[in-house]
């Protein structure tokens, strides 16, 4: 059952989830679009180089401003990303908007062969195909405080259209509903909750339970 302990709402997380595994444990970090992961895994990135390593996804859709193939995303098209889920080439996969996603095994043991902590951003769907392997991550939600300003933070952006905000919107809500506590719904889906309402405080909450699972960070 979820918890709220200052700020965060925890699923029995404790010592017991390293066990099961040697080195240090692949962290899933998902949530809403403008729920603000990005921004939280570049401040964790930049503070704590050579500790962390980012798996970075495919995607069939257009890169948005600012964003470099390899480094936010490999953006690849539908038919080479098909023919490599077809392979058994990716972990999880999922298609949001016309658009697919992945996360490829290669991106992963690529991470993990440098010892690094790896992390996975992933929506939903994807956290639902990664509990069905062996990686054994330690899996975090970050959530907007609530629905109404996560539509303006999406809407600052002025990166979407007002048919993808709209179903962006829809599925944070699907998102939002699932992890409530005591909502019965996909109860225990994440180990950690996160409410992005404020920036530092979510950065540091975020901190402190990657140091408790992971003894690597200084």
């Amino acid at each position: 059952m979820l918890k709220v302990v200052n700020g965060l709402i925890l699923n029995g997380l404790g010592p017991h989830l390293c066990e099961r595994m040697s080195g240090p444990r692949p962290v899933v970090l998902s949530g809403p679009s403008g729920a603000g992961k990005s921004t939280l895994l570049k401040k964790l990135m930049k503070d704590h180089q050579g500790v962390f390593g980012f798996s970075v996804s495919h995607t069939t859709r257009n890169p948005r401003p600012g964003e470099e193939d390899g480094k936010d995303y490999h953006f690849t098209t539908r038919e080479v990303m098909q023919e490599g889920i077809d392979n058994g080439e990716f972990i999880e996969n999922a298609e949001f908007s016309g658009n697919m996603y992945g996360t490829s095994k290669a991106a992963v043991e690529d991470v993990r062969a440098k010892n690094l902590i790896c992390i996975l951003d992933v929506d939903i769907q994807g956290v639902r195909r990664i509990k069905e392997t062996d990686l054994n991550p330690i899996y975090i939600s970050i959530q907007p405080p609530s629905i109404e300003i996560l539509e303006q933070r999406l809407r600052d952006r002025q990166t979407e259209t007002e048919d993808s905000l709209q179903k962006r919107l829809e599925a944070a809500r699907i998102d939002m509903e699932l992890i409530l506590p005591f909502s019965g719904k996909e109860p225990g889906v994440f180990d950690v909750v996160i409410i992005n309402d404020d920036l530092e405080r979510a950065y540091e909450e975020l901190k402190d339970i990657l140091n408790e699972v992971n003894q690597k960070m200084p």
